[in-house]
């Protein structure tokens, strides 16, 4: 049920060479929703598409089947353009920025993509182009004149999201509607349906002008489109969501579908009377998977035009149903080509947040940042994303909810189940097996085993065929009824009274429960693949081993005798308890701290740090008046007409040290910095307060060595004294900070170098010199994630300090 292939971590690594379609294999492409790149994904996103279609993926693999999983950010389009005004940016820095906060997102929450691409790319714009050609070649295009929002005071045509207004749906007078979809109703608009529209830049009305565009004729294409739809349906198994809204637009009747808009960021449409407009985001969006699967292989044709050997599976929430359905099925169809055509679609209603919806636009819920900045781990949060799935109808998020679901079901149940098992085997021969998996000889017969062998092996044919399904909450909640069968083997088979009176029965039970442990690493392994990594380091596998559920290696027969999966005489890691409680008092930190809006949690740690800044800034004064009193005296080495010289501004002037963070705790009275202990090689160590708490969580602060400027003067923090400075490292837009790092065999104390300044630092850096301020304008971490004084190295005897992830950073 194993074996020892891909990455070198225990986790899925995309292979060297590209995967191509195997004849006679299940090949099958995934794709998900491409997330927009004008902000952060929210949870609601992420189990949208990103989290479901890796679950599926990861599944592929464990079967042995040909997957590859697609999917990137979509960049063009107007969204990207409006969030570009509001930052100040071009539309590229934004679109830069933001993928890179999408990748570290999907990162942390371990989504195994095989390429994660964008759509800014020049691949785009040749797949775009090409099938547009084929599209204009085949009579499926028409020119029409349509009138469009006009700002007089911007002087442009407006495209759909520059505009807002009143939703005009019967019944729902949304007054912040966008000219494409209301976001409170869901509504498809054109921006002329709004009443009493405003230019989102300027907030003056438009006027409406007439201006050319270009038509996909849908209502030509409707009886390709009906023919597909109706067969793939029933043969795909399309969710219920995604049947009902295609038939709603089929009822409704097709219609033209603009597919240019006025704007200057996107695909450019290669016709010389439209060269200065660009292709609608969502005509070259689903063009996407396309090219960037094109990125990932030049034969992608063999993925994309090989209907007869590729199954396409896409995921996405219900607002993006239309579109991969009806438009991207019906473009495709148009060109003439042999395209791969969706098989199956999985779609997910909305997970709602609390008491309200999540909110991209409006910052509201937990973003995918904010979770890898809590101390819950990336298993409790896939696992409760995906038991709370809203499958066919919308689900809410709850911190009260997570929070009995990790206590309840992963803690109590299968990390106790698992924790029992190793612990046991892993105690001494006295009252334990030293390690070491007992004989099973006899489990054929023994009745209890036997029994749980048959309800084993039904669970897990279960769970394959609501898996084959894309039924992901029922496989999950299978996979958990095998640890529940173990807990209660375990319980009925009293092995801790048979060690004493019948020992072969005992080891016919340890070796069966551990064979459990394995399969539940298996079965668990696409929803918590770090849960699984971790258990089979407990189980003492490499980090490469490859958890597999194969039919051609009679897995899935293996599992009905779970007494067989580990051998006799293996030795077993050290076990260790996988979940941690999560306690009222946390709960109620973490509903308190995501309360509200992104802005309003921003505007409270910017009123926070104002608050810190003010009173340093009213004790700078203080002291200031204070040495000027002093400076009004008469001194004794004036009056001899003696000066003395202050010495150069010198980086040697500096006391950076290495130090161990021994203790960290959150400040009694400001929600934003840390209180930690730092033994910096002196007698007692240091306090140093930090303002981290944003950036880095908790656990990370502990027990770990850092950089810690020594002397700098003392500071009160909010009624603690801080007697040094960690140092960390922040991004350019200052959204990503890390501490900076010595060598893991820097002793603790050793003063950090710079090649060529060997002076000795000040005893405390004089304020009103500003030598640290002066320094620190040249500190960075560069292209290779080193730590630099300008382009020297922080240096130890045991090699330079480093950064995790950040390149080209500013160091303080």
């Amino acid at each position: 049920m194993g074996d020892s292939s891909t990455a070198g971590n225990g986790d899925y690594l995309p292979p060297t060479t590209p995967k191509l379609p195997i004849p006679g294999k299940r090949n099958i492409l995934i794709t998900s929703a491409l997330p927009y790149v004008n902000n952060v994904p929210h949870l609601g996103n992420i189990i949208g598409s990103v989290l479901s279609a890796d679950v599926f993926a990861r599944y592929c693999r464990l079967r042995n089947y040909n997957a590859i999983y697609m999917c990137g950010t979509d960049e063009y389009g107007t969204a990207t353009e409006t969030k570009a005004l509001e930052e100040n940016s071009t539309p590229k820095q934004i679109c830069d920025k933001y993928h890179a906060i999408h990748r570290e997102v999907y990162k942390w929450f371990d989504i195994s993509f095989d390429q994660f691409g964008r759509t800014s790319t020049p691949q785009q714009t040749e797949v775009c182009q090409a099938i547009f050609n084929k599209l204009w070649e085949n009579n499926w295009l028409s020119e029409n004149t349509m009138q469009q929002p006009y700002c007089d005071t911007c002087k442009k045509f407006l495209a759909d999201r520059l505009v807002e207004g009143n939703c005009p749906t019967p019944g729902c007078n949304y007054d912040s509607a966008r000219g494409d979809q209301c976001e409170k109703c869901g509504k498809l608009l054109n921006p002329t349906d709004l009443k009493d529209p405003r230019c989102k830049v300027c907030r003056n009305t438009p006027c409406i002008r007439d201006t050319d565009h270009l038509f996909l004729e849908l209502p030509l294409l409707k009886d390709k489109l009906e023919t597909y739809v109706n067969n793939m349906s029933v043969a795909g198994g399309w969710s219920q969501n995604a049947v009902h809204t295609t038939n709603a637009w089929l009822r409704e009747g097709l219609k033209q579908r603009c597919i240019t808009r006025d704007l200057k960021w996107g695909v450019p449409v290669p016709h010389e009377k439209y060269k200065e407009k660009v292709f609608y985001v969502w005509f070259d969006a689903p063009i996407g998977y396309v090219s960037i699967t094109s990125c990932y292989t030049t034969e992608w044709e063999k993925w994309w035009k090989n209907p007869e050997n590729v199954e396409l599976y896409q995921f996405m929430g219900k607002d993006n149903v239309p579109f991969h359905t009806v438009i991207f099925p019906s473009t495709l169809l148009g060109t003439g080509e042999n395209w791969t055509l969706m098989k199956t679609i999985s779609v997910t209603e909305y997970l709602n947040y609390e008491a309200g919806k999540f909110s991209k636009s409006k910052g509201v819920g937990v973003f995918g940042n904010d979770a890898k900045d809590t101390n819950i781990p990336v298993e409790v949060w896939r696992y409760y994303l995906l038991t709370n799935r809203p499958e066919v109808s919308d689900t809410l998020f709850s911190w009260a909810d997570l929070q009995a679901k990790l206590n309840s079901e992963l803690l109590s149940n299968l990390g106790n189940f698992v924790n029992r098992v190793l612990s046991f085997i892993a105690k001494d021969p006295v009252s334990g097996y030293g390690s070491i998996i007992p004989n099973h000889e006899g489990a054929e017969s023994h009745p209890l085993t036997k029994a749980l062998g048959e309800k084993v092996g039904n669970y897990v044919e279960q769970y394959i065929e609501a898996m084959e399904k894309v039924k992901l909450k029922q496989g999950l909640k299978i996979a958990m009824s095998v640890s529940g069968e173990g807990n209660g083997y375990l319980q009925e088979s009293q092995f801790w009274k048979l060690y004493k009176e019948d020992k072969p029965s005992c080891s016919i039970v340890m070796s069966t429960a551990a064979g459990l442990v394995y399969l539940l690493a298996c079965l668990l392994e696409p929803f918590m693949p770090s849960f699984s990594r971790e258990v089979l380091k407990q189980l003492n596998f490499p980090p490469e081993t490859q958890v597999s559920l194969a039919d051609e290696r009679g897995d899935i027969e293996k599992s009905k005798r779970p007494w067989h999966i580990l051998p006799a005489g293996h030795k077993i890691g050290i076990p260790a308890p996988l979940f941690k409680e999560l306690k009222d008092e946390e709960v109620e930190f973490y509903r308190e701290k995501f309360a509200g809006s992104q802005a309003d949690r921003n505007l409270k740690a910017e009123a926070e740090a104002k608050k810190i800044t003010d009173q340093l800034n009213k004790a700078k004064i203080s002291d200031a008046n204070k040495k000027k009193e002093r400076a009004t005296k008469p001194s004794a080495a004036k009056s001899k007409g003696s000066a003395s010289v202050e010495a150069e501004i010198s980086i040697s002037r500096l006391d950076i040290r290495v130090g161990l963070i021994t203790r960290a705790q959150k400040h009694p009275d400001a929600d934003s910095l840390y209180v930690e202990e730092i033994d910096v090689g002196e007698a007692q160590p240091r306090t140093v307060v930090s303002g981290l708490v944003n950036y880095i969580p908790l656990e990370e602060m502990q027990n770990r060595k850092v950089c810690v400027l020594c002397n700098l003067k003392p500071a009160s923090m909010r009624g603690i004294k801080s007697q040094a400075m960690v140092l960390a490292a922040s991004s350019s837009d200052h959204t990503r900070v890390e501490l900076v790092e010595p060598p893991k065999d820097a002793a603790i104390g050793e003063r950090v170098t710079f090649p060529g300044f060997d002076g000795t630092p000040d005893d405390v850096l004089n304020p009103k010199k500003k030598v640290w301020e002066t320094l620190l304008v040249d500190l960075h971490s560069n292209k290779e994630l080193v730590a630099c004084y300008k382009d020297l190295p922080f240096t130890t005897s045991a090699g330079v300090c480093k950064v995790a992830f950040i390149s080209e950073g500013s160091i303080r």
